[in-house]
């Protein structure tokens, strides 16, 4: 286990009468945890969301990476393509995940965050809307916010959209949607950065704007450290 974390557990989040894996990571005096929503095609071993998720845990956030579908549900998905754009089920399952994790810690009042990737960033923003979410901010790199819909005008928590700015069609859809958000919003571009944040220096930019993000809007907030 890393000095840095109180403590990390490969965990079965139980929604209903499915099971799906995931890796919680707390670090000590974590102010908050992010649950993070893959992007279509992808799953908890995203590197770039691990990426992220390691920068979040270095300031302070817990993590919570997890499989949004079930083995089955992947290779249906794989066939098909029809659950990796049905955002209502994504956030669904994201939602669930969050009522399991509450349940798992027996915090009822820990801060809980959203970070969405692609079609997640749309189910991340379509939980956060849901009743009784109770989300304390959303983070969407390169996301769908678009394809949250009629929710994004009901998102009430702070919403960072990440996008890269050689990303033309996503930063269109992006701009689009923030006038849409009726809550505290910021679009932030990474300059010369595409869909993937795959150039220099780009992901390391979408890392520290999403943990000033996060931890300016947990209920304790504290400046991101510099890194080491």
């Amino acid at each position: 286990m890393s000095k840095k974390s109180e403590w990390k557990e490969e965990v079965e989040i139980t929604i209903d009468a499915i099971c799906l894996p995931g890796t919680l990571e707390v670090p000590p005096e974590a102010d908050g945890i992010v649950l993070f929503a893959h992007g279509s095609g992808s799953s908890r071993f995203s590197p770039r969301n691990r990426f992220v998720a390691r920068f979040l845990q270095e300031n302070g956030s817990g993590t919570l990476l997890f499989d949004l579908l079930t083995p089955e549900e992947e290779e249906e998905d794989e066939r098909t393509a029809s659950l990796r754009f049905d955002i209502a089920f994504l956030a669904e399952r994201l939602f669930g995940a969050t009522r399991w994790l509450r349940d798992f810690l027996g915090e009822p009042r820990r801060a809980f965050g959203y970070f969405g990737s692609s079609t997640g960033g749309g189910a991340a923003l379509v939980a956060a809307a849901r009743e009784g979410s109770e989300i304390a901010a959303v983070v969407s790199r390169g996301g769908r916010p678009d394809l949250a819909g009629d929710a994004l005008a009901r998102v009430r928590c702070p919403t960072l959209l990440i996008v890269g700015g050689a990303d033309s069609p996503v930063l269109r859809l992006n701009r689009e949607a923030l006038q849409e958000l009726r809550c505290e919003k910021e679009l932030a571009v990474v300059p010369g950065a595409t869909h993937l944040f795959e150039e220099p220096g780009a992901l390391e930019q979408v890392a520290r704007l999403a943990a000033d993000w996060f931890r300016r809007h947990w209920p304790k907030s504290h400046p991101v450290r510099s890194e080491s």
